[in-house]
């Protein structure tokens, strides 16, 4: 497999080098529209964070089936909703259902699939939101170029660690089972990789840490790194 390196040019300005995880082109990452100008907002990202009294932030929950991402990501978000912070949820399942609905699982759908959340995830945090996404995004150079999308520090990449074992152990779906008897190919863990990150924002001890702990554990990096200040 190798990368396909996506350039869009936007009022004669590179944006940054962006590379999915694909076999081949890919034409769904592909500039088709000609005739196409950026226009500046008059209210910017800065503004929309003052009026919240927090920053706009990414934080990508990565990590294997059943190791706990989508449970800690909701849990997350309905603590910093109760602390009256602005936020949105964008689940894996969820987003299959609807904008992601026409992909499925090859590579090249993988990579898509990551790609259009990242473009989502961009807007929502450049409207100051912090925006939580629980996806296994099981290959690196696709997590990097959502990186790339954004301002240094905005990214926040949360590994919810647990091993294989555990998480075929969980099972909450039935996927692993449904994996090792040949129904489900592709299946990231069993017959497709796992790119782990190399140096994620925060690493959650999925294995034995509970739910409540590791939400918290995501708070505290918040409110260290400045993304929960006021106004």
């Amino acid at each position: 497999m190798r990368s396909c390196r996506v350039f869009v040019s936007v009022l004669g300005f590179r944006l940054p080098n962006l590379q999915f995880h694909t076999q081949g082109n890919d034409p769904m990452a592909e500039q088709k529209a000609t005739n196409v100008h950026w226009h500046d907002h008059r209210v910017s990202s800065e503004d929309r964070e003052k009026l919240k009294g927090q920053k706009g932030a990414v934080l990508w929950f990565t990590g294997l089936s059943g190791s706990g991402k989508s449970t800690i990501a909701n849990t997350v978000d309905h603590k910093l909703h109760e602390m009256g912070r602005h936020t949105y949820l964008l689940d894996g399942d969820n987003i299959r259902m609807g904008l992601n609905k026409n992909l499925g699982f090859s590579a090249e759908d993988r990579a898509e699939n990551i790609r259009r959340i990242g473009e989502v995830a961009k807007l929502f945090a450049d409207a100051g939101l912090i925006t939580l996404t629980a996806f296994i995004s099981p290959y690196r150079a696709d997590r990097d170029a959502v990186r790339a999308l954004l301002p240094d520090g905005e990214f926040v990449e949360i590994l919810a660690d647990a091993s294989l074992e555990t998480c075929e152990g969980r099972d909450p779906k039935g996927l692993y089972k449904k994996a090792r008897a040949g129904e489900i190919k592709g299946f990231t863990g069993i017959d497709d990789p796992y790119e782990a990150p190399e140096k994620p924002e925060i690493t959650l001890d999925s294995d034995n840490k509970g739910i409540d702990d590791l939400a918290d554990e995501v708070i505290a990096y918040l409110e260290a790194n400045g993304f929960l200040a006021t106004a």
